[in-house]
């Protein structure tokens, strides 16, 4: 499956912070003996974390070796010449994204048990489970959020190597929209937030 994922350093920042959830309560499963199942799922989704954290244009960036041909590394500008945050066609394995989905959807039903290991398992100092859970639902969100058909099919067909790509105003409107139902999902809720994430696709 083809996810437009956007060159968003707060995308990207609550991406990586899944790792201390994911590890905590495995440790914890472990540690408290829980069902092996639930351990296993834990494990599984922390698998295919990695797996998508390897595919985001933030990290492959950071890798010197880095070698992604699945994708280009272009500037984006809107039909006036406006720079905007760019996004990327990235190919996802549907396992991967479900094995997420079916994590957090643990997570969710297992509620305050849950937490309550997570708390156990990342000490007082650590964040608070219960944050990093709608974090993780956010995140979720952004992976599942369908993706205009012509800005797709656009970005998809844009050649390797190649510097620029101008969007249409048809596409440009499309962008608008994706980019600010990434915004809602990841920084509503807090005013200030949401506006300075906001700030960075005009």
């Amino acid at each position: 499956m083809y996810v437009l994922v956007p060159d968003d350093p707060v995308f990207f920042a609550k991406f990586q912070s899944l790792e201390d959830l994911l590890l905590s309560c495995l440790y914890g499963l472990q540690l408290e003996g829980v069902d092996s199942e639930e351990a296993r799922l834990v494990a599984d989704a922390y698998d295919s974390w990695v797996r998508v954290l390897l595919k985001l244009p933030l990290w492959s960036r950071r890798r010197e070796d880095a070698a992604d041909l699945s994708r280009t590394d272009y500037q984006l500008y809107a039909p006036g010449g406006v720079e905007l945050t760019s996004l990327y066609p990235v190919e996802l394995a549907v396992a991967d994204v479900e094995q997420l989905w079916l994590c957090l959807r643990a997570f969710l039903d297992a509620g305050t048990e849950r937490a309550d290991v997570s708390r156990r398992a990342g000490g007082a100092a650590g964040p608070a489970p219960e944050h990093l859970i709608g974090v993780f639902r956010r995140v979720v969100g952004v992976l599942l959020l369908p993706a205009p058909p012509e800005l797709m099919r656009t970005l998809r067909q844009v050649p390797t190597g190649v510097p620029a790509v101008t969007l249409g105003r048809r596409e440009e409107q499309q962008y608008r929209r994706y980019c600010t139902a990434i915004v809602r999902l990841l920084s509503s809720g807090d005013g200030f937030a949401y506006r300075s994430h906001l700030a960075m696709y005009r």
